[in-house]
C-alpha cells in the first residue's frame, strides 16, 4: 500500500526547523537575544558619537541591522548593527556634508556590498591564512579589551569591586545552573545592587539620550545629483569593503567554533540589504558585531538566527518601553561582560610556549603582524589585508628556493640532462638561470620539467633566457615533460616576452 498523502499542514509541519519544537531552544535564543540587546545599547551610543551623529542614530542601525540581517543573511545567530569600523570610515562625511549625505552613504554602500556579494567577492576568503585567523582572533579580543579601558579610568572607586564581582558572577554561575546566562544574571544583578544601595556609578543613561518611538521610513535629505553621488560614492565603497571583511571574517569565527558551514555569499549580499534597509529609517549602517556574536555564540550558547532577531527587537522595546529601567543599568556590569568576552575569544593555545615552540618563525610573525596592525589602526579590516599580504610574502620567500636542478652528462659526452623539480613561478624562476653550466655543457642540452609545474610568465621568460644563452653558443636546447597545463602557457608565451617581439 502507497503511504497516505501528508496534508496541507502537516508538509508545512515538515518544513519547520527542529528547533521551533525545542523549548530548551527557545529559552536559550531568547535569553541570547536579551543579554546581546543590552550589550549592543552603549555600543550603539558610542559608535554614534564616533561617527557624530545623535545616539538614537546608532540605536536605530543596530535595530534595523540585527533585524534584516536575521531573515537574509547567511550566518545564523551570527549579531550585526553599527559597528566602530564603518562608524570611523563615515565620521568624515557627516562632519563636513551633514547627516543626509551619510545615510544616502549608507544606502549606496550596501548596494555595492549586493554587487560585490552577487560577484563572488567571498571566495577571496579561501586566501585568508590560518595565522591570519589566529591574529584576527586575537587582535580583537584586544580591542574588546582596550574598548573597555576608558569606562575603567577616572570613575568612581566602586566600579571596580563592580566588575570584579561581575567577572566572578559570570564564572561561578554556570557552575550552578546554565538554564540562565549568566552574563543577565549578573547585568541584572549589579543592577539592582546600584539602584538598591544609591552607588554613584556611570550608567547606561549616562552614554546618551534613548530613543522614545520606531524609526520611519523615508529618503535621504540630499539633492539627488551626480555631485552628491561622487562625493559620497568613496566613503560608501570604503565601508563596503570594510563592512564585508569583517563580516565574513566573524563568519568565518563562528563556523569554528559551531562546527557549521555558513552562506558567504548570501551573507555578502544580506549585508548589503541590510545596510539599504537602515539607511532608509535613517540609521548609520553597520556590519556583523564580534564582541555581541561572541556574547550570542560562544557565552549564551545561541545557535538560530532567532537569537539575531530578537536581540535587534529587544532592543527598541528596552528602549522605548523600558528606558528608564535600561538607563540604571550600571556600565560596571557591561564591562564586566565585555571583559569576559575578550578572555574567551583570545586563543590562548596560539602563545603557549610548546605551539611556538613547533610553530614556524614565519607563521608567528604573521600571527604577530596581524595584532600589532590591528591594535594600532584599530581596524580589523586593515590588520587582515596587512596580515595575509605578509603571509604571501613569507611563503614566496620559502617557495623560492624550492625549485632544485640536477644535471647528468652522457657517458659518451653528447649531451647533457637537466632535471628541474619544484614549483617555477617568479620568485623561483628568478634563480633558474643561473643554475647552468653554458659555457661547459655539450652541444646538446635536455631540460626534463616533467618534475616541475609552470605558473607564470617570469618562468616562461626564464626559460627563455637559458635557450638563448645557449643558441648564443650554438648549442641545442630542448625542453620535455611539460605537464599539459605547462605546456599550453609555454607555447602561447615563449617567444613573445623580450624586447622586439
Amino acid at each position: 500500500m502507497s503511504a497516505p498523502a501528508l496534508s496541507p499542514v502537516s508538509r508545512l509541519r515538515g518544513l519547520r526547523p527542529d528547533w521551533i519544537r525545542d523549548p530548551k531552544v527557545w529559552r536559550t535564543e531568547v535569553l541570547a537575544g536579551l543579554v546581546v540587546a543590552l550589550a549592543l545599547i552603549p555600543e550603539a551610543i558610542s559608535f554614534s558619537i564616533i561617527a557624530g551623529v545623535d545616539p538614537r542614530i546608532g540605536l536605530f542601525a543596530a535595530f534595523t541591522m540585527a533585524v534584516t540581517i536575521s531573515v537574509v543573511g547567511g550566518r545564523r545567530a551570527m549579531i550585526s548593527a553599527a559597528t566602530g569600523a564603518v562608524a570611523l570610515v563615515i565620521a568624515p562625511l557627516n562632519r563636513e556634508h551633514g547627516l543626509g549625505h551619510l545615510v544616502a552613504c549608507v544606502i549606496l554602500a550596501g548596494v555595492f556590498q549586493v554587487a560585490l556579494g552577487a560577484l563572488g567577492v567571498a571566495k577571496l576568503m579561501r586566501f585568508v591564512p590560518r595565522s591570519v585567523m589566529v591574529g584576527f582572533v586575537n587582535a580583537l579580543a584586544v580591542l574588546i579589551f582596550v574598548a573597555q579601558v576608558p569606562e575603567m579610568t577616572d570613575v568612581p572607586w566602586p566600579v571596580y569591586p563592580l566588575i570584579v564581582a561581575g567577572l566572578v558572577l559570570m564564572v561561578l554561575f554556570p557552575k550552578v545552573t546554565k538554564v540562565v546566562p549568566a552574563p543577565l544574571v549578573s547585568i541584572v544583578i549589579l543592577t539592582v545592587v546600584t539602584v538598591a544601595a544609591g552607588i554613584a556609578v556611570p550608567t547606561v543613561g549616562d552614554k546618551g539620550e534613548l530613543p522614545s518611538a520606531l524609526p520611519v521610513p523615508g529618503l535621504p535629505d540630499v539633492p539627488f545629483t551626480l555631485d552628491t553621488l561622487t562625493t559620497i560614492a568613496p566613503y560608501a565603497l570604503a565601508m563596503a569593503l570594510v563592512g564585508l571583511m569583517e563580516s565574513l571574517m566573524t563568519a568565518q569565527l563562528v563556523d569554528d567554533i559551531t562546527d557549521t558551514r555558513s552562506n558567504k555569499t548570501r551573507e555578502s549580499i544580506g549585508q548589503g540589504i541590510a545596510n539599504i534597509v537602515t539607511g532608509f529609517f535613517g540609521g548609520m549602517g553597520g556590519c556583523a558585531m564580534i564582541g555581541q556574536t561572541m556574547i550570542n555564540v560562544k557565552v549564551s550558547g545561541a545557535r538560530t538566527r532567532l537569537s539575531t532577531f530578537l536581540a535587534g527587537s529587544f532592543l527598541m522595546v528596552l528602549c522605548i518601553v523600558f528606558g528608564p529601567v535600561v538607563s540604571d543599568i550600571p556600565m560596571a556590569a557591561l564591562v564586566a561582560v565585555m571583559v569576559m568576552v575578550s578572555f574567551a575569544t583570545f586563543d590562548w593555545h596560539s602563545i603557549a610556549p610548546r605551539t611556538l615552540r613547533r610553530m614556524p618563525a614565519g607563521e608567528i610573525a604573521v600571527m604577530v603582524i596581524t595584532v600589532a596592525v590591528v591594535v594600532a589602526t584599530s581596524n580589523l579590516a586593515i590588520g587582515v589585508v596587512v596580515g595575509s599580504v605578509t603571509a604571501m610574502v613569507v611563503f614566496a620567500r620559502r617557495v623560492a628556493h624550492v625549485a632544485e636542478v640536477t644535471a647528468v652528462v652522457d657517458p659518451d659526452g653528447g649531451q647533457v640532462v637537466y632535471r628541474v623539480t619544484g614549483e617555477l613561478f617568479f620568485a623561483s624562476s628568478n634563480d633558474l638561470v643561473t643554475q647552468f653550466r653554458y659555457a661547459t655543457d655539450p652541444d646538446r642540452v635536455v631540460i626534463d620539467l616533467s618534475g616541475t609545474h609552470i605558473w607564470d610568465a617570469s618562468s616562461v621568460a626564464a626559460l627563455d633566457a637559458i635557450e638563448t644563452k645557449y643558441a648564443q653558443r650554438g648549442k641545442q636546447v630542448e625542453i620535455i615533460g611539460l605537464n599539459a597545463p605547462s605546456a599550453r602557457l609555454h607555447e602561447r608565451l615563449s617567444g613573445e616576452l623580450t624586447a622586439g617581439h
